[in-house]
């Protein structure tokens, strides 16, 4: 018992006891320490497949908007390279002004429809050389699209009913 009561009371015996408490606290710490890693890997892991679904996503939406934005941008030039409707424009523009000329002044004589039709003509070149601002503007601004002016066009001739009964 004596042995056993030098043991217990050596300052070496009390170390050892410390140092293994402390080793088995660490030992403890590293295996939690070990798992919260092996979690946080899983969770970094499903965060990347999930970016990269997502990027893979983003990378296509990207490509068919490039492409749509190529097709519509060549349906644009396609539209800007006839300056036919530019043309027809400007021509049923004349027509409809010298028609509301026509009327006022003298309706059914050619000679007061060519005079109607050169004075629209001449109206509209001073406000194209820039002498009427305003009206060039507002007509930028609330010019429609060509199938609501064939419309208007259509609409706006004299049917074959009207024609055959003002004659």
């Amino acid at each position: 018992m004596e042995t056993l009561k030098a043991i217990f009371t050596h300052w070496f015996f009390w170390g050892f006891v410390l140092g293994f408490f402390l080793c088995v606290l660490s030992l403890i710490a590293h295996a939690k320490t070990r798992g919260e890693l092996k979690r946080l890997k899983g969770h970094l892991s499903d965060k990347l497949e999930i970016e990269a679904e997502k990027m893979a996503e983003m990378k296509t939406k990207i490509d068919d908007l490039k492409q749509e934005n190529e097709n519509l941008r060549m349906k644009i030039n396609s539209g800007r390279a006839g300056s036919d409707y530019q043309s027809l424009e400007r021509e049923l523009e004349i027509y409809a002004r010298a028609e509301k000329g026509m009327v006022v002044n003298a309706p059914g004589f050619a000679q007061a429809w060519e005079k109607a039709k050169e004075a629209a003509l001449l109206e509209l070149e001073s406000e194209e050389s820039g002498k009427s601002l305003p009206r060039r503007i507002f007509k930028k601004f609330f010019t429609k699209s060509s199938a609501a002016v064939e419309a208007e066009v259509v609409d706006a001739l004299p049917s074959e009913s009207t024609t055959k009964a003002n004659s």
